[in-house]
């Protein structure tokens, strides 16, 4: 789910990287998930189907939604017109399915669509939700975000686990791109570092009998993940001042930008 860059270890000629450890964040090209190298189709499919258990077990929908009824609060005369919203790295497409079962219960016109690099994801998430009639109008792309030609500008851009994936400057970057195009704001949905959360999620994946890939790469996502400094960073950097960060139930950390 990576969009298409060189991620480049850090100039050796450059100050030496403290080590790894929980006070900083892992970079993907220091702890290597499985999700993010070639594999078969099958292998990413299963995996995908046990992260949509995950975020259900963990609740991990909650903030977006919530997230979302503020824009709709927010927003006069959204029912109008359908509101476009366009989810990054949508993987398995669980979020946005969740999207299409809240947009259902407020009776909110909706157009929702979703990019992801790997060429895998779409036909993983047309197949994974095939069952439900609501996911039959979402709309599957597989493309770079950065070079993505936008047809319909969204309204609102979300990511879920997608961050995490991403370098620090590669981060910096998506924020300017989503503070860019994005007509009423967008919402990161991600992970807090922590140390405990890391120990005790490699037990869960052998209670629940998860892909290998989910046991693996749990615990590194979660050292790949953020702290509210880290994001305070990364704002300032892409010459963001407006956003606001939010910690919220089951270790997530996530950062709002209304207009």
């Amino acid at each position: 789910m990576l969009p298409e860059l060189t991620i480049e270890p850090p100039d050796p000629a450059a100050a030496p990287t403290p080590p790894l450890s929980y006070a900083r964040r892992a970079e993907p090209y220091e702890l290597v998930e499985l999700m993010d190298q070639p594999c078969s189709y099958e292998d990413f499919r299963g995996c995908l189907r046990d992260l949509a258990e995950v975020n259900r077990i963990t609740r991990a929908y909650a903030p977006t939604l919530a997230y979302l009824d503020r824009i709709v609060k927010r927003t006069p005369g959204l029912h109008a017109c359908p509101l476009h919203i366009l989810d990054v790295g949508f993987g398995g497409g669980d979020t946005l399915l969740a999207i299409a079962r809240w947009a259902e219960q407020r009776n909110l016109a909706v157009f929702l669509s979703g990019v992801d690099l790997n060429p895998h994801a779409a036909r993983a998430a047309r197949e994974l939700n095939a069952r439900n009639p609501l996911a039959a109008h979402i709309e599957w792309h597989t493309a770079d975000v950065f070079t993505y030609k936008l047809e319909r500008p969204p309204d609102v851009i979300l990511s879920a686990l997608f961050t995490h994936h991403l370098t620090s400057p590669e981060i910096v970057r998506f924020l300017a791109w989503m503070e860019q195009h994005a007509h009423l704001g967008w919402y990161i949905n991600d992970l807090h570092r922590s140390r405990r959360a890391a120990f005790w999620f490699r037990f869960l994946p052998i209670i629940f009998n998860w892909h290998h890939f989910v046991q693996n790469d749990g615990p590194i996502s979660l050292r790949r993940a953020f702290t509210p400094e880290d994001w305070q960073r990364m704002l300032a950097q892409a010459n963001i001042t407006e956003a606001s960060i939010e910690q919220h139930a089951m270790n997530r950390l996530c950062v709002a930008r209304i207009r």
